[in-house]
Parts: structure tokens; sequence; C-alpha cells
């Protein structure tokens, strides 16, 4: 099939790209800039330059298209608004291309937020008053009710693998700016986690089985106890591992404090039994033993206080 990506060249978008040319498919991945059109050619894909903005081109690349998937986002949180806006009128136009043809359309979503204090299932609905960004989702799988196979695939907050510079890279950079890692409480607390590889199958699968209007989990590790994950950064570092009061949490961990006390758990049953994804690559915990995370410089303080806009958002990381 001819896939249109957008979001190629980031994070979960170049290893989707990778996975679906793997599978004989021909990728068509969208690039706003010289560097991420070398990335997109680097992975055997053509380049259609443009952006989110520009909706006639989407349209156009869509609609000459068998499939689309749909990672891209802007993230320019200085105007969260502004980005959810963009984001809608790119489903817009992907979907309108697609209606009435039956082709898939999948588009990239999260589990925070989905079930507070209590396992997260695929049948649980978003909530769009969350965040902006959801209710961009639901017009995207409204598009089911118009000849759209449209699907959704929930990312885990941490989608880790050597080159991550989300959520764990940054709890690594204060680990060693600290020279402690902590955990928050009795460090019960639980974050799902998958592999980068593993998320990527996944969206290959949702593209080309998922049924109209299903929501699929890429969840391989339903709930790393965050007390795990800080023994293991501890142990990648050689520092201390500390507990630290709820009340403290926000002064030790910064904006990444409330995210990091969470319970957040989310299953992965469902996705399993409909399209046989089956996670293969390490574990959270086993990635940090293998040591990437310790081996190259921490993530810079700038970014670290850019992503907390960005962990706001619902969807997946890094995909830009």
């Amino acid at each position: 099939m001819r896939i249109f990506v957008t979001g190629a060249s980031g994070w979960i978008g170049s290893a989707t790209v990778a996975d679906l040319i793997s599978a004989g498919h021909h990728v068509i991945g969208l690039a706003r800039s010289e560097a991420s059109a070398t990335v997109v050619e680097s992975l055997g894909a053509e380049v259609h330059r443009g952006t989110l903005d520009d909706l006639d081109g989407l349209g156009e690349v869509a609609d000459a298209c068998d499939g689309v998937v749909h990672l891209g986002y802007n993230h320019d949180f200085s105007d969260m608004a502004g980005a959810a806006k963009t984001d809608q009128g790119a489903i817009e136009a992907l979907g309108a291309a697609l209606a009435g043809s039956g082709k898939p359309l999948v588009v990239a979503s999260g589990v925070l937020g989905l079930a507070a204090g209590r396992l997260a299932t695929e049948q649980d609905l978003p909530n769009p008053s969350l965040h902006p960004r959801l209710a961009a989702l639901v017009l995207a799988l409204g598009f089911a009710q118009h000849g759209v196979r449209a699907a959704s695939v929930r990312f885990a907050p941490t989608v880790h693998g050597p080159g991550d510079h989300g959520f764990i890279a940054t709890l690594v950079a204060i680990a060693r700016a600290k020279g402690v890692s902590a955990y928050i409480g009795d460090g019960e607390s639980r974050w799902p986690a998958v592999h980068r590889l593993d998320a990527a199958h996944l969206v290959r699968l949702a593209l080309e089985s998922a049924p109209a209007g299903s929501a699929l989990h890429a969840v391989a590790e339903e709930g790393v106890p965050t007390l795990a994950i800080a023994q293991a950064i501890g142990a990648g570092l050689g520092v201390p591992v500390v507990s630290v009061p709820l009340d403290q949490a926000t002064e030790h961990f910064d904006w990444l404090g409330r995210f990091f006390a969470q319970d957040t758990r989310a299953s992965n049953t469902w996705t399993r039994e409909l399209t046989g994804w089956t996670p293969r690559h390490p574990g959270l915990l086993q990635d940090l033993a293998a040591g990437s995370y310790f081996q190259r410089p921490d993530v810079p303080t700038s970014l670290t206080r850019e992503l907390p806009t960005r962990a706001n958002d619902p969807g997946p990381q890094g995909n830009r």
C-alpha cells in the first residue's frame, strides 16, 4: 500500500516508517524542513515537503494514498490552543480526503488521564475537556461514520529506547544534577511503558487491520513502579536512591513531579487479542540496565524547561 505518514522524521514516526517499509509498503513522509527530509529519505521513504498547515497539500497526498498515519504535531506549546487547532485542521483535511473510501486513518493519542486510580482499558473514552488535542482525536474517530477506517493508537507516556529524550531521560538528568535518584512517597505509583520499536510495529498493525472507531494501547508494560525506575537510574549513575515526600515533589522534580507521582496503569489485553501484537523488545528496566541512558549527555537544561508543556500533551512524545 501507499501510506502517507505525518511526523515521519520524529521519535515514533521514523521507527514507524521503517516498520512499514520493511513490510513492503511504499511510504510518503511529510517533511517540513531540510533536516526532516534527509531523515525521511534515509529511511527509504518518498518525501512530501509541507507542513500541517498546508491543508490542501495534505488532502491531495492522502487522496492519492491507500492509507494515512497521522503522528505529526506542532510542539509549539507557547500556543497550545493554536497547536491543537492546527492538528484539528490537519485531521479534518486527511479525513475528508479519505471519506467514503474505507481506507485507514490512524491517529496518535495517549493513555494519560484515561482512568484515574484504576487500570485504563481500550474501551475507556477520552475526555476532550482535559486537553484540546483530545477534541481532535474525537474528530478523527468520528470519520468512522463517514466511510473511513479510523482508529487511534494510544501511546504509553514513556516510549523508551536508545536516543530517547523524553520523561526517562529527564529523570536521569535530574538525578545526575542533584546527586540522588528519587522517587515519590513509597514509590508504588506506576508508569506504563513501551519500547519505541514495539510501538511502531503496533502502528503498522493498526493501519493494516484495526476496525473503524477502535482504540489500541501501545503499552507493553501496564505499569512500572516508580521505585524500580529510581533504583535503575541510581544504579546506572552510581548515586543514592531516596524518597521525596509528595509535598516536595515539585521542588525536587520541577514540572515532572506531578506526573511522576501519578499512579497510571493501562491494559493492552484487547489490543493483543485484536491485532496479535506481541511486544518483543526490552522493557523499561532492561533498557535502563543496558546503559544507553547513561552513555550520552544529559537532556540539555533548555529541553528540561521546554518539556513541561509537552508533558501536558496526551499524545506521544517527540513526533514532529
